[in-house]
């Protein structure tokens, strides 16, 4: 292929990016708008502090409407109603509000994360927060962006100089797990943020709001959108030991001090415990 030649690879991103941030974006507004009219219909999932309101069941509804108008056949996972079939080879990926806690309490961190993965790998997504219209994008390849401005991520190297987000699970027996390993950690770093928006934590790494997070218990929805924006921004983005990503743990950190840090993690055994 001549470097004139179109990457049909970059193409689809493109393409399936520019649906993704339409939809987001409407979506975004529903949840926007469903708040100020006042949370309703609040129950709890896994544990009395795993909530779930109206809001997050009417956008995931509106996303999964939208986009099978858009792109029939294409399946879509979503963290209310689980996967939906078809037959294409798109799986859309979305968390219908991430922040849950944050919404129903009225704090301006709750967002939209919707992402599109071909063959298992994901090649667009974008994260919008709902509450501010922060916007987040990014392809395979084609890096990342917040609006128009392109993101490079933390150009930190020490990580004693670190500013290192997280959050929690909602387990009390998790919960009381990953305070041992943060008060370990606490003083090898400068310090310690928590926001409670995993995609919009990784967003916020992705542009160097803080210079690398890692949390266990991140969901495919949790970091699909988050985890491509954070990479394209020359994150590292992985396990401990050499594994990628998973439910076990997400660190995303800039390629000097992602070494260390995970390092420091797995002494710690941050991804075990409950």
């Amino acid at each position: 292929m001549s470097d004139n030649t179109p990457d049909p690879w970059a193409t689809q991103a493109a393409e399936l990016l520019a649906i993704a941030v339409t939809v987001a974006r409407e979506a975004a507004d529903t949840a926007r708008s469903m708040r100020a009219e006042g949370v309703s219909g609040v129950s709890t999932k896994s544990t009395d502090t795993d909530v779930v309101t109206a809001a997050d069941r009417a956008v995931e509804r509106q996303v999964i409407a939208a986009l099978g108008a858009l792109r029939p056949g294409d399946t879509v996972l979503g963290e209310e109603f689980g996967g939906t079939a078809g037959d294409g080879a798109v799986r859309w990926i979305v968390d219908p509000i991430d922040g849950t806690v944050n919404y129903l309490y009225g704090l301006p961190v709750y967002a939209v994360s919707l992402a599109a993965e071909v063959e298992g790998v994901v090649v667009a997504g974008v994260v919008r927060n709902a509450a501010t219209g922060d916007e987040w994008t990014a392809t395979l390849g084609g890096g990342a962006f917040r609006g128009e401005r392109r993101l490079t991520g933390s150009a930190q190297t020490d990580l004693a100089q670190a500013l290192v987000a997280t959050g929690f699970g909602y387990d009390a027996k998790r919960r009381a797990h990953q305070a041992e390993v943060l008060a370990r950690l606490i003083t090898r770093v400068r310090d310690i943020r928590r926001f409670g928006a995993a995609a919009i934590d990784l967003c916020l790494a992705a542009e160097g709001g803080f210079d690398a997070y890692f949390e266990k218990g991140l969901n495919p929805w949790d970091r699909a959108a988050g985890g491509l924006i954070a990479s394209e921004a020359g994150l590292l983005v992985g396990g401990l030991d050499g594994r990628p990503a998973g439910n076990d743990m997400t660190v995303a950190a800039p390629p000097a001090i992602f070494g260390p840090l995970t390092d420091l993690l797995a002494e710690f055994d941050a991804a075990g415990g409950p």
